[in-house]
């Protein structure tokens, strides 16, 4: 019994100093703090591998394939632009429809428009970056509590488990972009289409 006595506290004193040389190792291996323009680069790579511009950037579209209208880049589906309503007899046995360029969609859910992620006051100018991870995690419209949930083809339960330090640097890339007013059309309920 005297000999665990004296054991004790050697292991205690060793384990206090394997747990801060450990914490030491890994403040290490995670290397400098980043800079608010590391964060916005961060934000541009994971924008563009998450394939945010396939459904918010405007396209042409050619025989050769679609090419981002780089001026436009992320303002969603145009304003100006006629919006084709679809009719509730194209959207039926389990298919649904989108544009060419990918900005709207229509399927049981009705007609949806990509939406405006620049930092204009008609995209995210305005949002907190509360409202952000809340539109990105839970899928509220405008990041707004009892607000609707985001329609497809938004695929925000995807990204409800994205890492916190990802969905700053992507909120802090939006925010930097070239603001682009457009006012992005309302979406179209299901009964206005025809689809029952």
């Amino acid at each position: 019994m005297k000999k665990f006595i004296y054991v004790l506290p050697l292991l205690l004193a060793l384990g206090i100093l394997f747990a801060c040389s450990n914490k030491k190792a890994n403040d290490e291996k995670k290397g400098p703090e980043p800079t608010a323009m590391d964060t916005v680069k961060r934000g541009e790579y994971l924008v563009t591998i998450m394939g945010c511009h396939d459904c918010h950037s405007p396209k042409n579209v050619t025989p050769q394939g679609a090419t981002l209208i780089t001026d436009r880049l992320l303002s969603g589906y145009q304003a100006d632009k006629p919006a084709a309503k679809p009719t509730g007899s194209c959207v039926k046995n389990g298919w649904a429809l989108i544009t060419m360029d990918l900005t709207t969609a229509a399927g049981p859910w009705g007609q949806s428009f990509s939406a405006n992620l620049t930092s204009d006051q008609t995209g995210i100018g305005n949002w907190t970056l509360e409202n952000f991870t809340r539109a990105v995690k839970e899928g509220k419209f405008k990041g707004l509590e009892g607000s609707r949930i985001l329609l497809p083809p938004m695929p925000w339960q995807n990204f409800a488990v994205i890492e916190d330090d990802d969905l700053h640097a992507i909120y802090a890339y939006l925010k930097s972009t070239k603001p682009i007013n457009n006012v992005v059309p309302a979406p179209i309920p299901p009964t206005e289409l025809g689809i029952k």
